[in-house]
C-alpha cells in the first residue's frame, strides 16, 4: 500500500511574522517529498527543519514578508513504517494532565466507563463510550475546548474525540497521546487527530470518530494534545489563514477498517 498526500494553505501575514508548521510526515519511507513557500509577488520562502521535543518534523519560516503566502507540501509513495518504539519515559509522559486533556478530573467518569476491564479490553471500553455519546458536528467547537467542555457538551469534532478519549484513557491508568495524521477516506478532507494508547508495550491506535481507516493513515506529529500537534504556529507577528485543502490517498486501494483490528500506526 502506497500512500500520497498533499496539503495547500494560503495566508495573510505581518511584516516580520515567524510561523512553525507540523505538515511533513514523520520518519517514514517517502518515494518523493517537496515543501514550497512562495510570496504573493512569487519570491521564493526558504524553510529551516527542526525537531521540537517530541522529535516531530517542525519547519520554521522566519521574517516572512507582508502580504500574502502560499505553502504547498506533498509527499508521493509513502510505505509503512516499523512499529512506533515505546521509550522509557512513555508511560509517564503520556499518564500527566496536559493543556486539553484534565486527568485528575475524569477518575470518576474514568471507573465508570472502564468498569474492571483491563488492557485493550479497557481501551476498546473507552473508545465505545465516546464514539456513542458524542456526536460529530463540524464546527461546534474551538481551540479553546478541552476534554471537560467537550464531555458536558457531548459534540465536537476529531480534537474533541482525541482529548476525551486520551483523557479517559490516561485516567484509567493506560498511558495515551495524540497523534496529527494525513487520513485517506476521511469524509470531510483535513488533517485529523487520533489518539495512541499504550498496552502491552504497544502503540496502538484508535479513533473514536471512526470516520477512515487506521490502516492507511499517516503519522505527522505526535504529542500529549493538540496543542503538540497543530499544523501551524504564529511563534512572532500575525498571520491570518485564509485558504486550506488537504489530499490524502492510498494506492491501490483504500484498506476496509475492521474497529476490532489491533493496530499500530505505521
Amino acid at each position: 500500500m502506497e500512500r500520497h498526500v498533499r496539503a495547500w494553505m494560503r495566508a495573510e501575514v505581518a511584516e516580520g511574522t515567524d510561523v512553525a508548521l507540523l505538515v511533513a510526515v514523520a520518519d517514514t519511507p517517502v518515494g518523493k517529498e517537496s515543501l514550497q513557500v512562495t510570496t504573493g509577488d512569487g519570491q521564493t520562502i526558504t524553510a529551516q527543519e527542526s525537531r521540537d521535543r517530541y522529535g516531530n518534523r517542525m519547519h520554521l519560516l522566519s521574517a516572512l514578508p507582508e502580504g500574502s503566502v502560499e505553502i504547498v507540501y506533498a509527499a508521493r509513495d509513502i510505505t509503512a513504517a516499523g512499529e512506533p518504539v515505546v521509550e522509557d519515559s512513555d508511560a509517564v509522559t503520556y499518564l500527566r494532565p496536559s493543556r486539553y486533556c484534565e486527568v485528575d478530573e475524569f477518575t470518576r467518569a474514568a471507573e465508570e466507563v472502564v468498569g474492571t476491564a483491563q488492557g485493550t479490553d479497557a481501551v476498546d471500553a473507552v473508545v465505545q463510550w465516546v464514539a456513542e455519546h458524542l456526536d460529530y458536528v463540524p464546527g461546534s467547537s474551538t481551540i479553546t475546548d478541552s476534554a471537560r467542555s467537550t464531555y458536558l457538551a457531548r459534540q465536537g469534532v476529531c480534537r474533541d474525540y482525541a482529548h476525551l478519549t486520551a483523557t479517559l484513557l490516561r485516567a484509567s491508568g493506560i498511558p495515551a497521546r495524540c497523534v496529527a495524521v494525513y487520513a485517506p477516506g476521511l469524509a470531510l478532507m483535513d488533517f485529523h487527530l487520533v489518539v495512541e494508547a499504550l498496552v502491552e508495550n504497544r502503540w496502538l491506535v484508535v479513533d473514536a470518530t471512526h470516520l477512515a481507516p487506521r490502516e492507511s493513515m499517516v503519522r505527522i506529529a505526535t504529542g500529549q494534545d493538540a496543542a503538540d500537534t497543530a499544523f501551524m504556529t504564529t511563534l512572532n507577528g500575525d498571520l491570518q489563514l485564509t485558504g486550506i485543502q488537504v489530499t490524502a490517498v492510498v494506492d491501490p486501494q483504500l484498506p476496509r477498517e475492521d474497529h476490532e483490528q489491533r493496530l499500530a500506526l505505521r
